[in-house]
């Protein structure tokens, strides 16, 4: 590749059989902007929707693809006092939302703000933060939005304690971010999954119990609970299985709702949400300040993220295809 030019996948149409290699000029970083060379992306669910135009909103195209990237800081643009250049880097996925509450006009990287699936990315200086020194650039890449949304919603929003239950829905790698975060937190983690050699894996990964989704859950848990119900879901699938979620939880419990694998409706009885007194609440990722705590976390406790596959640059169209047949853990590109 020419050092005068970059390599962007993008959708030219909506759905997978559209995604095209394309080559661009390499842009130089203006006033408070970082040039990024891409060393991985991994891929999300959100990814999957926006290529296939059921996000929610719609992209203007061609566009390129992925929210998610760990990388080196090629160059800096005037003005730029975080970075000096050669630091390695995460995008921030919400990349305008430092802490605090979330702006309203929130810039997500993927769309409409830059995609990952490229060589090389323009940020804005504050849309990074420092890569884990443990992990290499694969694994790096696949904290920004799985591992984040998990941490968000356990620590920063759950205030999750030792000895407490969390039950987590799936082995995708929102999922699988929830079992290994509240395990490094001495909490017991129980996945509900479809696949019985999908249960045996999560059980290797650390999971107390594994069960079955065409059981009865909800019932199994609160008697492996002791009748009392768990403390933390990660409600990951939505539809009618939130109304599951809220028949585990425990009094005062809470429920994460992160995914919408069910569709964008979810289903409930008010009447457990009430009786239980349970919290329900969105999940949309969460701030760079978050992120920052994850690193150090994942750093100090030499916490291994899971991936699925990697697959080469060229070879981006299969692992989309991997990340639609519905994988155990996370699905990388390598750049």
């Amino acid at each position: 590749m020419s050092t005068e030019t970059l390599r962007h996948w993008q959708f030219v149409d909506f759905g997978l059989q559209h995604l095209r290699l394309a080559e661009a000029p390499l842009p130089q970083p203006g006033p408070g902007q970082i040039l990024v060379r891409v060393e991985a992306a991994s891929l999300n669910y959100r990814d999957l929707l926006v290529a296939r135009n059921q996000y929610g909103i719609v992209p203007r195209l061609p566009f390129v693809p992925a929210s998610d990237l760990a990388g080196v800081v090629l160059a800096t643009g005037p003005g730029v006092t975080r970075w000096r250049g050669g630091e390695r880097v995460l995008g921030s996925y919400v990349a305008n939302w430092v802490d605090g509450l979330a702006p309203a006009d929130v810039v997500q990287l993927g769309y409409p703000g830059p995609g990952a699936l490229a060589t090389h990315v323009l940020l804005d200086q504050h849309w990074a933060v420092a890569a884990p020194a443990r992990l290499a650039p694969a694994q790096a890449s696949t904290l920004p939005i799985a591992g984040l949304t998990a941490w968000f919603a356990l620590f920063e929003e759950g205030r999750l304690k030792p000895g407490q239950t969390v039950l987590v829905h799936g082995t995708g790698g929102v999922a699988l971010f929830g079992l290994q975060l509240a395990r490094m937190a001495g909490a017991q983690a129980v996945v509900v999954s479809g696949a019985a050699d999908k249960r045996e894996r999560a059980l290797a990964l650390g999971a107390t119990h594994a069960l079955a989704r065409d059981s009865d859950w909800p019932a199994e848990l609160r008697r492996l609970t002791g009748g009392r119900g768990v403390d933390h879901v990660l409600e990951t699938v939505g539809g009618a299985n939130l109304g599951r979620s809220i028949e585990a939880v425990a009094q005062g419990g809470r429920v994460s709702l992160i995914g919408v694998l069910d569709g964008m409706k979810v289903e409930a009885s008010a009447f457990a949400a009430i009786s239980r007194r349970v919290t329900v609440q969105g999940i949309s990722v969460g701030h760079r300040r978050g992120l920052e705590d994850l690193v150090r976390a994942v750093d100090l406790h030499a916490l291994q993220p899971v991936i699925a596959s990697e697959h080469a640059f060229e070879d981006a169209p299969a692992a989309f295809e991997r990340l639609a047949a519905g994988p155990f853990g996370k699905v990388v590109v390598r750049v």
